[in-house]
């Protein structure tokens, strides 16, 4: 698994990169300062997963990642940060990330989430997960869907809604708490039921038969 890291502070850099030379499966390819450091070491090194923090200068993490994911979308992103407030969180989740840690994490913790991104799962702190579930709370159950039309499922349905409002495949991901090559397969398949070719189609599609 090849690992870029990301963090502006030289010896917290350093340390990451001392310590994930430790993990047998990991081979940490480089380190940026910066988030357009980042994605310059991105396309020229073509790591799995980045490990990324997040207020940085020039390009914060936030930007970094939703650039990656939307530029990169083979390589996954996981936040290590000392944040874990709501806007942290839901900045880092909406931009793509696939992973969220706090620098008080250990190296089998970071290491664990780590694999989790490359195989395209989510992992959270506990602080991190807490907060998402609150917010869940208070957001409500989702709108329920009665019917789907075209041989839709409910699933299918919440894509091509998201895409009518103009998410990118990361985003949607991020929103519905899915990897991103399932958004593609969802979106692959209501394509093909609904018969559009793109997401213009899609987002016309849905914002006749789909939205209020």
């Amino acid at each position: 698994m090849r690992v870029l890291v990301v963090d502006d502070q030289q010896a917290m850099r350093e340390g990451l990169v001392a310590l994930l030379g430790l993990v047998d499966e990991v081979e940490v390819v480089g380190d940026a300062g910066h988030g357009e450091e980042a994605l310059s070491l991105v396309a020229a090194l073509g790591p799995d997963v980045v490990l990324m923090d997040l207020r940085m200068p020039v390009m914060d993490g936030v930007e970094a990642t939703r650039r990656i994911a939307r530029e990169y979308p083979g390589v996954a992103v996981v936040v290590l940060t000392t944040y874990d407030d709501d806007r942290s969180v839901d900045s880092a989740l909406l931009a793509g990330a696939r992973g969220y840690l706090t620098k008080d994490a250990g190296r089998a913790e970071i290491a664990a989430a780590l694999r989790s991104a490359a195989a395209g799962q989510s992992t959270f702190s506990p602080a991190a997960a807490r907060r998402l579930v609150a917010a869940l709370s208070r957001s409500g159950p989702p709108e329920p869907v009665t019917t789907c039309p075209d041989g839709l499922t409910v699933r299918e349905v919440e894509v091509l809604r998201l895409i009518a409002e103009g998410l990118s495949n990361a985003e949607i991901g991020a929103r519905l708490f899915i990897a991103g090559t399932t958004v593609k397969t969802h979106i692959n398949n209501a394509f093909a039921k609904i018969g559009v070719r793109n997401r213009t189609e899609a987002a016309g599609y849905a914002r006749d038969k789909l939205l209020p």
